[in-house]
């Protein structure tokens, strides 16, 4: 051995080929991710598909959970003690869900991800475990979350079960439909009902408001994530909502803008009219506001062309559904 290192990129720069060097680095992933500098050697392709080096999709699992949390919290005058342990059993069970349905998903598509540059380096594909390994893996992950499910109510537990199906289905819709990203919707967003029913012990028609509120977001984020692979998709006849729009997409965007606001707005005035503190009302309603110019401002910096651009606009979307949380969370307060 000569002792030269080369850093992934360098070592894939004369052909092309997405990173992905002997500790199996995911050409998606942060470059110096925790689970690339960090995590025992063993233990990193099972966090990979997990997608643990790249937090974004917990996120955005994550935050429909706390804007029905402090929405919740609002109809009902405030943040309650249960509430924290909510917020905490959400985050665990978001990451380990969004880490189930990763490895699903993976699972699943081993063999078109290894007909994409951006994702045949992932683990499946490249070698790095073996498809049962995957499964046995996905299913720790579930058990896991099903353990701090147990711990919500009743109603909580039965929304959870259910939301199996969808989690299910996702993987397979991009072969069948045009838009897959509505399917990524409803898994994505059930939070907003679920937890919702953990802090009422009921459903009434507000969360399923903020639910599509959601949906129409994800459809927003996850066409501009799709705008990447449009080129492979369309080789290997894959479907997503990118490839329907096309140049259109920006119009499309603008729309799924529009309507996330338009029913975030109506939830928030269902769940805290009438009776709400003026004060409450008016913090509350500013989260959609705020939302919506953020992604006012994702469209303004969009390239459909540029998968760059459109990577680092997709992971803006963490701070896009921070800051409706935030705002719901001080109208709680209040």
């Amino acid at each position: 051995m000569s002792g030269k290192t080369e850093t992934p990129e360098a070592a894939n720069a004369s052909t092309g080929e997405p990173p992905n060097d002997a500790n199996g680095t995911v050409a998606d992933a942060y470059r110096g991710n925790w689970v690339d500098r960090l995590a025992p050697a063993w233990t990193r392709p099972y966090l990979r598909l997990s997608r643990a080096d790249r937090p974004i999709g917990t996120w955005l699992l994550l935050l429909p959970c706390y804007w029905s949390i402090a929405l919740a919290a609002s109809s009902t005058g405030g943040f309650i003690w249960w509430d924290l342990w909510l917020a905490v059993g959400a985050s665990i069970g978001a990451f380990l869900m969004r880490g189930a349905g990763c490895t699903w998903n993976d699972i699943t598509d081993r063999d078109i991800d290894a007909g994409v540059a951006r994702t045949r380096s992932r683990p499946i594909p490249s070698g790095q475990v073996s498809t049962k390994q995957a499964l046995a893996w996905a299913v720790i992950q579930s058990l896991i979350s099903f353990a701090i499910l147990l711990t919500f109510n009743t109603p909580a537990i039965i929304l959870g079960i259910v939301s199996l199906g969808p989690v299910a289905i996702y993987p397979f819709a991009k072969r069948f439909t045009w838009w897959p990203q509505i399917f990524l919707g409803i898994a994505f967003n059930w939070g907003a009902l679920l937890l919702w029913v953990a802090h009422t012990g009921s459903l009434s028609w507000p969360p399923v408001v903020l639910y599509f509120a959601g949906m129409a977001w994800t459809l927003f984020y996850d066409t501009i994530y799709a705008h990447q692979d449009k080129e492979d998709d369309a080789l290997i006849g894959v479907k997503s909502t990118a490839r329907l729009f096309g140049d259109d997409s920006a119009k499309w965007l603008g729309g799924f803008l529009m309507t996330s606001v338009a029913l975030m707005t109506i939830a928030v005035m269902g769940a805290l009219l009438p009776g709400a503190p003026p004060l409450r009302l008016a913090i509350s309603l500013l989260a959609p506001w705020a939302m919506g110019w953020h992604m006012l401002w994702q469209m303004r910096q969009l390239d459909i062309d540029e998968p760059d651009t459109c990577l680092k606009l997709f992971r803006a979307n963490r701070d896009t559904g921070l800051i409706a949380a935030l705002f719901l969370a001080v109208g709680a307060i209040v």
